[in-house]
C-alpha cells in the first residue's frame, strides 16, 4: 500500500513539473510565442548570461563591422540567409523551413538553445524580420532581441571582439506555426472589417500617397489601414519605447483592444517591427508578407491617399 502511494505521489509530482515546464516555455519547446519578459532582453541581463552553455548570440548588420567590433562570442549571420525571393516572385519572402533549419544549425542552434539577436549599427527592421522568422519556424518561445543593440553595449563601455568565434554544429527542428505570415488573400477578404486592424509600417509620405518608392507602385495605402512608421516604434538610440508608449502609438492608428493587427510595408521588412511590438503589447498579431509591391500590383484592388496625414505624436 505504501508502495503504491508512493509511486502515485511520484506521478504527480512528475506531471506537476511538466505543467510547470510548459507554463515557463522551457528549452526544447517548439512553437508558440514569447510573453513580453521574454522578448526583450537588456545589456546588463546579456552581460551576466554570456557564457550560458544554452545561449546563442546572432549579430545582423554588415559584415565588415562585424569584424571590426562585436559582442564577444557572437556570431555573424547574413541576413539573406533568412530570407529572399520566393516562389511567387516577390522580393522577401519566408524561406522553405528546411533550409532555414541549416542556417541555424550552421549557428550552433538546437530547439534547446536561448537565442539574442541584436542589429548593428542602422539594421534594425532586418533584425526585426529574422525575430519574425524565427517566430514562424517555431522557435519565438525562445528567442530575445537585444534592447538597443550594439550601439548601447558599446556606449556602456561593454568589452567587444575582432574575432569570430567556431560555431559547434546543432540540429533544429522546424515546427512551423500558421499565426505569423499572412497572404493577399487574407488581407483583401478583411479589409475595413470590425476587429481587423490593418497598420501601414512605411514612412508617412508612403502611406499619404505623396510619393512612392519604386515608379511601378501605385501611390497610397491599403484601405482603412492605419499608419505606424516603424521607425517611430524606437528612440533615438535604438532602445523600443516604454509599453505605454507603444501602445498610445497602435491607438492612434486606429487599433483597439481586441483586435487582430496584420501589419504591412513595402516588401515584408519594416512591418516586422511592427509585428514585434503588436506581440510584445499581447495582440493576436501577423505580417502581411507581401505588403504593398504585390498589393499595388494588383490592380483590382482598390488603394486608398490621406493627403496632409501627419505621423502621430507621443
Amino acid at each position: 500500500m505504501k508502495n503504491d502511494r508512493f509511486i502515485a505521489a511520484a506521478f504527480l509530482i512528475c506531471i506537476a513539473s511538466m505543467i510547470c515546464a510548459i507554463a515557463e516555455g522551457a528549452p526544447g519547446q517548439c512553437g508558440g510565442h514569447a510573453d513580453r519578459s521574454a522578448m526583450l532582453v537588456s545589456t546588463s541581463w546579456l552581460a551576466e548570461h554570456l557564457h550560458d552553455t544554452n545561449l546563442v548570440v546572432v549579430a545582423i548588420g554588415d559584415k565588415k563591422d562585424y569584424d571590426q567590433a562585436h559582442i564577444p562570442g557572437s556570431f555573424f549571420a547574413p541576413e539573406t540567409d533568412f530570407y529572399g525571393k520566393g516562389p511567387t516572385g516577390l522580393k522577401v519572402e519566408l524561406l522553405p523551413m528546411d533550409q532555414l533549419a541549416s542556417v541555424l544549425g550552421k549557428l550552433g542552434v538546437t530547439n534547446e538553445s536561448h537565442i539574442v539577436l541584436y542589429q548593428m549599427k542602422n539594421w534594425f527592421y532586418s533584425t526585426m524580420r529574422v525575430y519574425l522568422t524565427l517566430d514562424a519556424i517555431g522557435l519565438g518561445m525562445h528567442t530575445s532581441l537585444l534592447d538597443g543593440g550594439l550601439g548601447k553595449w558599446t556606449k556602456e563601455g561593454r568589452a567587444v571582439s575582432s574575432e569570430a568565434p567556431n560555431a559547434r554544429p546543432g540540429v533544429v527542428t522546424p515546427c512551423p506555426v500558421n499565426d505569423v505570415i499572412t497572404d493577399l488573400a487574407y488581407v483583401s477578404t478583411h479589409v475595413k472589417r470590425p476587429g481587423f486592424a490593418i497598420v501601414d509600417a512605411r514612412n508617412i509620405v508612403f502611406y499619404s500617397g505623396e510619393r512612392q518608392a519604386a515608379p511601378e507602385l501605385r501611390l497610397g495605402h491599403i484601405p482603412g489601414a492605419g499608419s505606424l512608421p516603424f521607425n517611430s516604434l524606437v528612440d533615438e538610440n535604438g532602445k523600443w519605447k516604454s509599453s505605454q508608449e507603444l501602445q498610445g502609438l497602435f491607438q492612434a492608428a486606429g487599433v483597439k483592444t481586441g483586435d487582430q493587427v496584420v501589419s504591412y510595408c513595402h516588401v515584408g521588412l519594416q512591418a516586422s517591427a511592427v509585428y514585434f511590438a503588436a506581440r510584445y503589447l499581447g495582440f493576436d498579431a501577423r505580417m502581411y508578407d507581401g505588403s504593398w509591391e504585390e498589393w499595388s500590383a494588383h490592380k483590382e484592388l482598390p488603394v486608398e491617399s490621406s493627403p496632409g496625414v501627419a505621423p502621430a505624436k507621443q
